[in-house]
């Protein structure tokens, strides 16, 4: 099956374009992206569909402080037992740098911020990994750039996902989309929160998606950008522990040469109550960090849980991690002809970007019947 294009369906009083193609791949985060570039190189057509107006899902980095430089929002880190990260970002040409680890963290006790801030010797919570000068985002902007033009469409949720005969047929608000295969390139649990499969994924598989936890899905990360890297200079990591506050544990999260400055923090709320205020996180970091980091010149409050298109409100009471790499994602369903490509749903690394990557290979390969390259036995070099 090639991509076509054929106007028009009528549907009531709306006109639905029919397109036809090999695989559609719902959701244009790292895994769905990877996984359209990796089967277009196999000469296969793709279409991705996207519910925001932007690529990268729980990748997001916007520009702040001195340089317009990037922060991360969403994924941060990756580690160097994480090949495919290191291969795509060698591939793509983006530069990389480690996390700051250098100096003494801090320790916070109290509910109240009245217990004293401890200075402990070192940095007991952060651990070698690496960052990329771009932000984590320029992943996924990469891989975009890296398909056939216009193969990405924004703005376009999928509503339905229902078999027919020998095909799959996408429905989204303005298209009709026939494919031989389909990728969900999202949590599974929003999967079937939002997406009709006409009861074609089984009982068994939709239990296991819905009870499986949103990766970030009940995440609060907050970003603080400030002039300079003030910590640095009194011999602090900007690492810190803390139960006085919105946020429980905090990391340096400047650029490579400390611009932009920045402290992130990642927040312990209830998924039932509201996000911390502003003056709530700065207050925070004052008492722990002093006088320095109460004038931020910009401070972001991602709230992962109240994000439509990453977390539904029924997923953000599930707990169960150990569904993640399921075996329920590890087979595709419809026949063979629907694919698990989610973090959420691989063996290796799931929560991580590199997760997202190995479970995009699984789709590729089950789609195309091509094997990775595998590494010569080191008694061959």
């Amino acid at each position: 099956m090639t991509d076509q294009t054929a106007q028009v369906t009528e549907r009531g009083t709306e006109q639905l374009t029919e397109r036809s193609c090999d695989v559609a791949v719902i959701g244009a985060g790292v895994s769905g992206l990877r996984a359209a570039q990796k089967l277009q190189g196999s000469g296969v057509s793709v279409r991705v569909f996207e519910a925001r107006d932007r690529v990268g899902g729980r990748v997001l980095s916007p520009r702040r402080g001195t340089g317009d430089r990037a922060i991360d929002l969403g994924a941060t880190w990756f580690w160097p037992n994480e090949q495919r990260v290191i291969e795509l970002v060698a591939e793509a040409g983006l530069g990389i740098f480690p996390q700051h680890m250098a100096g003494d963290m801090l320790f916070q006790n109290g509910p109240d911020q009245s217990g004293p801030v401890q200075r402990l010797s070192g940095n007991q919570l952060d651990v070698p990994s690496g960052r990329l000068v771009a932000g984590m985002a320029s992943i996924a902007i990469a891989l975009e750039n890296s398909l056939v033009p216009n193969t990405v469409e924004l703005g376009e949720a999928v509503s339905a996902v229902i078999p027919d005969g020998d095909e799959v047929v996408v429905h989204t608000q303005t298209q009709r989309v026939v494919a031989s295969h389909v990728v969900i390139a999202l949590p599974p649990a929003l999967a079937v929160a939002r997406i009709d499969f006409g009861g074609a994924l089984g009982e068994h598989v939709s239990t296991v998606a819905a009870a499986t936890p949103v990766w970030m899905g009940t995440t609060i990360k907050v970003v603080a950008v400030f002039e300079r890297a003030f910590w640095r200079s009194r011999g602090l990591a900007g690492a810190a522990f803390s139960y006085a506050g919105p946020m429980r544990e905090i990391h340096d999260m400047s650029g490579p040469d400390g611009q932009p400055a920045a402290l992130f923090g990642f927040c312990s709320t209830p998924p039932s109550d509201d996000a911390p205020t502003t003056d709530a996180v700065i207050a925070q970091f004052a008492e722990l960090f002093g006088d320095a980091a109460s004038h931020p010149t910009s401070v972001d409050i991602m709230d992962w849980r109240r994000e439509p298109h990453t977390t539904p409100p029924e997923a953000l009471a599930a707990n169960n991690y150990q569904t993640y790499g399921h075996a329920a994602y590890q087979t595709p369903a419809m026949d063979g002809r629907l694919h698990w490509a989610g973090t959420e749903t691989s063996i290796e690394a799931p929560g991580h970007v590199e997760g997202a990557l190995a479970a995009a290979d699984r789709a590729v390969i089950a789609i195309t019947g091509l094997a990775p390259p595998t590494e010569p036995d080191k008694e061959d070099q």
